[in-house]
């Protein structure tokens, strides 16, 4: 099953199929489902799709939701994926361990559906707008997409590759995964599921940002500062930065004024 793009992928991990049925249908008509009955397999799903967010079940078989977590959490390809785990443990031991391996939340079986729908869409929702922040405003940082340290060293390597080749025309996906020491579809889906963004538009928002930078100093004309950031003509920066940020070069440098 491939995901959906115009649906979150959500990935629901649980031994219990009649679990895996019921939030299947209960979440399936806003966010494409993956499914899986244990944590080896959840970390094979992972690895070929994009996928936002996991929903897990703590007691399951060959690799319960605690291991799961600590796996997902302490990789640098999966790390930035919020986590929320179901139990039927309710003891506060239970919560703290839950919470210290990185979980976003922890919820109690007999769970509300209303309760995890509403825990799915928080999360989602308020990572989006952090990635929609970064995308439309010149001049936020691409480290504010980052929720954890491994995503803010992923971001920063990333984004001083795309710096320090940023005049570079040909710049593409595979000498950002090269880069990276990683295979183009693990980079692809790494860069997809933490900023909603393909690493092409990324290399084009960061020569963007870039531009801005330049812009701000007052030192260059706009021809120059297209040429400096990898486009071929003035015209292909202006088309570029409205579509982007919502207004012309000029406009920009107007209201910097």
């Amino acid at each position: 099953m491939e995901a959906n793009s115009e649906k979150p992928a959500i990935l629901i991990v649980d031994d219990n199929e009649d679990i895996l049925d019921f939030l299947q249908d209960d979440l399936g008509e806003l966010y494409t489902i993956f499914t899986a009955p244990n944590g080896v397999q959840a970390l094979s799903v992972l690895d070929h799709q994009v996928v936002q967010l996991v929903i897990s079940d703590v007691m399951m078989p060959e690799m319960d939701g605690i291991e799961l977590c600590e796996k997902i959490k302490s990789s640098f390809e999966l790390s930035h994926i919020p986590v929320i785990l179901l139990t039927a443990k309710n003891t506060l031991q239970a919560k703290i361990e839950g919470l210290n391996t990185g979980a976003d939340a922890y919820i109690e079986k007999p769970f509300s559906p209303e309760h995890l729908a509403a825990q799915v869409f928080s999360l989602l929702n308020n990572r989006n707008k952090i990635k929609d922040y970064f995308a439309q405003s010149p001049l936020a940082h691409i480290k504010s997409m980052a929720h954890s340290k491994m995503d803010e060293e992923f971001l920063e390597k990333m984004n001083n590759f795309i710096v320090e080749h940023i005049s570079d025309t040909d710049l593409d996906v595979d000498h950002l995964a090269i880069a990276m020491n990683m295979s183009r579809a693990t980079f692809y889906r790494k860069v997809k599921s933490i900023s909603n963004l393909s690493p092409n538009e990324m290399i084009n928002i960061s020569r963007l940002k870039k531009a801005v930078e330049l812009m701000n100093t007052r030192m260059f004309p706009l021809s120059e500062i297209a040429e400096r950031v990898g486009y071929q003509t003035l015209t292909q920066l202006g088309r570029n930065f409205q579509k982007q940020f919502k207004l012309t070069p000029s406009e920009y440098l107007q209201m910097q004024k």
